[in-house]
């Protein structure tokens, strides 16, 4: 694993460096959370609350985030969990819940990248890199999730057919992906999507009246559980940091 160097390395002219970007480099969270941290006046410089996007930090200033300070010398981290049942993919919950957090012994302060439904189990990294995080789930970089889905009923072929060409669902049309139907089980689904939507494959099924008994991911940006059972986890090797990095242009 690597490490992030001091605030002044951060630095590269005497422009300064967004403090959105300041903020995820610290691995407390992702660009676009810092923004709303940013709009809410939780993130102050100098002691001064900032509450406007685009002001930048320089060598010297103190930046806080609710009152803690951001630091920027941190070691990065990053997981790969088998995420079991019955587990909330958040770091905190207000029912006492468990989440995925509470399952990794160690002592970082790190988020899931993207979420899972409570039920739904499988690849799920977890990390402190704020900037990879932001990147993985942002739909430009058309990140491959593939899962396996199991239904109520065998999946009819024009409705499989019609689910890969891209379907209307309330305010938004799905974007079209492959799915294949298990020969050996046809109420079996395999789907591969490069968006992350909310519940997406349980509306893409509900619209043509199955439902998703059983919902798995295989593989999340290249990654896959290579042997884990259900809630245990492992760190990535450089090689697996490297080739996320690739994958949305940090390299």
């Amino acid at each position: 694993m690597k490490f992030k160097g001091s605030p002044r390395d951060l630095f590269k002219s005497n422009d300064g460096v967004r403090l959105n970007k300041y903020i995820a480099d610290s691995g407390l969270c992702s660009r676009r959370k810092a923004d709303e941290y940013i709009a809410a006046g939780k993130v102050k410089i100098n002691q001064k609350v900032v509450s406007e996007m685009g002001v930048k930090v320089f060598p010297g200033d103190f930046v806080t985030l609710g009152g803690d300070p951001v630091k920027q010398n941190i070691k990065l981290v990053y997981y790969l969990m088998n995420k079991p049942k019955n587990t909330i993919t958040t770091t905190d919950d207000e029912k006492n819940r468990r989440t995925v957090i509470d399952i990794i012994d160690k002592h970082e302060r790190i988020y899931p990248v993207g979420r899972l439904d409570r039920n739904t189990t499988g690849v799920l990294l977890l990390t402190n890199d704020g900037e990879l995080a932001n990147r993985l789930m942002h739909p430009k970089y058309e990140v491959e999730r593939i899962y396996t889905a199991v239904l109520d009923k065998p999946v009819r072929f024009d409705h499989a057919k019609a689910i890969s060409l891209g379907v209307k669902l309330d305010d938004y049309e799905t974007a079209p992906c492959e799915i294949m139907i298990h020969p050996d089980n046809p109420a079996k689904a395999t789907l591969t999507l490069i968006e992350g939507k909310n519940h997406e494959i349980k509306k893409l099924f509900a619209k043509f009246g199955y439902e998703v008994k059983q919902l798995d991911r295989k593989v999340y940006a290249g990654l896959q559980l290579s042997g884990l059972k259900k809630g245990e986890y492992r760190s990535l090797n450089r090689n697996e940091v490297r080739a996320l990095q690739n994958l949305v242009g940090l390299s």
